[in-house]
């Protein structure tokens, strides 16, 4: 097809709905996604909190029936850890998150993680995973990122870059590596606002980029933008809108030819400003291929977005070339997924590599009966949403402790006679975890701080256990050493 075919109004549209990647609310597909499927809809992206995966039966099922209308790209956020949707937002994942995997820093175990994750995903028919994040996390009060993150050394990051891409995609999944060009060195929140990255080209290529190469020369089939302010490039603009950083950074400077999706463009680092059909135009212009549109972007959500991209098309403002590029890249995908066969599920090294990734400082106490287990209260993001986490699986009595005046006392009161465990999660973040931990080591010396988020805060503990991460596979690794046998229920 050349760009004189696409003269009219249908031609555009189709092309047009090539490019978005809509929700939409429970676990049956609407009517009108499958009217949208069959008139050339690239796909979807799937939000557990939306209730599109109440299990993987039901989602097997829903993906089957999306099929039958036509060739859709399913996507889904499934990084293991802490951000995760395939089952494991209701109890936890059974996988450890990229910070776990940095501490052990064995790319082949990584390697089976990732090929283990895009197996489960391929079983339920989901053939697109916006993993992994190669972000390299150089700011501790990062918000968004933190237990995400391979870690904060360029190279470390890139050998697991390189790892998770090629596991996702020896199980038939393509892999989108995130969030570029880099969401590491952020003390903001995308979903809330645009961050800032104060780094010129220079840096970026010795620190940011380091991965995104990396995961490109393993061969990522999808690489995704965020929503990110870098002056030195962008001049003020999200790298999403930046034709400066899509097609200036990523395709020229690095090379890139594969499929380029956007981040949620319902977020307020997108289209705060100038909502989700202009920022969607805006997206394509800068050369963005698939157009990931947010968890409540519906059936009215893609009819103004046509609406817009229509009228970009018409009054020349977007390039009817563009779109047909699209078009060819998202092709070139869908061939490759149509090549290749699912892996099969690995859960062992889900635990494995949690056991490997545990630090303690300190020996470990023999306990004469079961210690109380305290888990401090601990704001998430909406990246990771409210997934379960803590070690009361294995602690029936575990109580949970929000800090504030008298919470020391009741809690020092109730471990009379008992050992105490107090669990944190990203304490440098939280001030009343860091001063209940604090109140109950001057009363308790002997209080074992268990650390389930980055280990930055470090309390003068006698014995301290970091887990890097607060998947259900890092609380069993926890449970395990520290003696608890309450049941686990699903979790392993």
């Amino acid at each position: 097809m050349t760009t004189d075919d696409i003269a009219t109004t249908a031609e555009i549209a189709r092309l047009a709905r090539g490019t978005l990647l809509p929700s939409f609310p429970g676990a049956t597909a609407p009517r009108w996604l499958l009217d949208e499927l069959e008139s050339g809809l690239a796909g979807v992206t799937l939000f557990a909190l939306t209730g599109n995966v109440p299990s993987p039966e039901s989602l097997a099922a829903l993906t089957a029936r999306m099929r039958t209308a036509g060739d859709p790209f399913i996507a889904i956020d499934e990084e293991g850890g802490d951000v995760t949707r395939l089952g494991g937002h209701a109890t936890g994942s059974p996988y450890p998150g990229n910070a776990a995997l940095g501490a052990v820093d064995d790319p082949e175990l990584t390697r089976r993680i990732y090929r283990s994750l895009g197996a489960e995903l391929a079983e339920v028919g989901v053939n697109v995973n916006f993993a992994p994040s190669v972000d390299v996390n150089t700011a501790d009060d990062n918000p968004v990122i933190g237990t995400r993150s391979f870690g904060s050394d360029p190279e470390l990051v890139a050998r697991h870059a390189a790892a998770s891409v090629t596991g996702t995609q020896e199980a038939g999944v393509a892999a989108c590596a995130k969030h570029f060009p880099g969401h590491g060195a952020t003390v903001d929140d995308s979903h809330l606002s645009i961050p800032l990255v104060d780094a010129d080209l220079e840096l970026l290529d010795r620190r940011e980029l380091v991965p995104f190469r990396a995961a490109i020369a393993a061969g990522t089939r999808a690489v995704m933008t965020g929503h990110l302010n870098l002056p030195s490039i962008t001049r003020g603009a999200p790298a999403t809108l930046s034709r400066a950083a899509i097609t200036g950074l990523l395709r020229e400077h690095l090379g890139y030819q594969g499929v380029i999706v956007t981040d949620a463009l319902d977020m307020e680092g997108a289209s705060g400003a100038i909502g989700i059909p202009e920022a969607s135009v805006r997206a394509l212009i800068a050369g963005a291929d698939l157009l990931c549109l947010g968890p409540r972007e519906h059936a009215a959500t893609v009819e103004a977005t046509l609406a817009a991209i229509d009228a970009a098309v018409r009054t020349g403002r977007l390039p009817a070339a563009r779109l047909l590029d699209a078009a060819d890249r998202t092709a070139r995908l869908r061939e490759w997924l149509a090549g290749h066969s699912p892996a099969a599920v690995d859960r062992a090294a889900g635990l494995e590599a949690a056991r490997r990734a545990v630090r303690v400082t300190g020996a470990l106490p023999g306990w004469a009966g079961p210690p109380l287990v305290v888990e401090t209260e601990a704001s998430g993001n909406i990246a990771v949403g409210p997934t379960p986490w803590g070690l009361h699986p294995w602690a029936p009595d575990a109580v949970r402790a929000a800090g504030g005046d008298g919470a020391a006392d009741r809690i020092l009161d109730r471990a009379k006679g008992r050992g105490l465990i107090v669990v944190l999660r990203d304490a440098h973040r939280h001030a009343g975890q860091r001063a209940l931990a604090a109140a109950l080591l001057t009363a308790r010396p002997d209080t074992v701080v268990v650390e389930m988020g980055l280990p930055v805060w470090r309390p003068g503990s006698a014995v301290y256990l970091a887990t890097y991460g607060a998947a259900a596979a890092n609380a069993q690794a926890a449970a395990e050493l520290l003696g608890l046998t309450g049941s686990p229920g699903s979790a392993g």
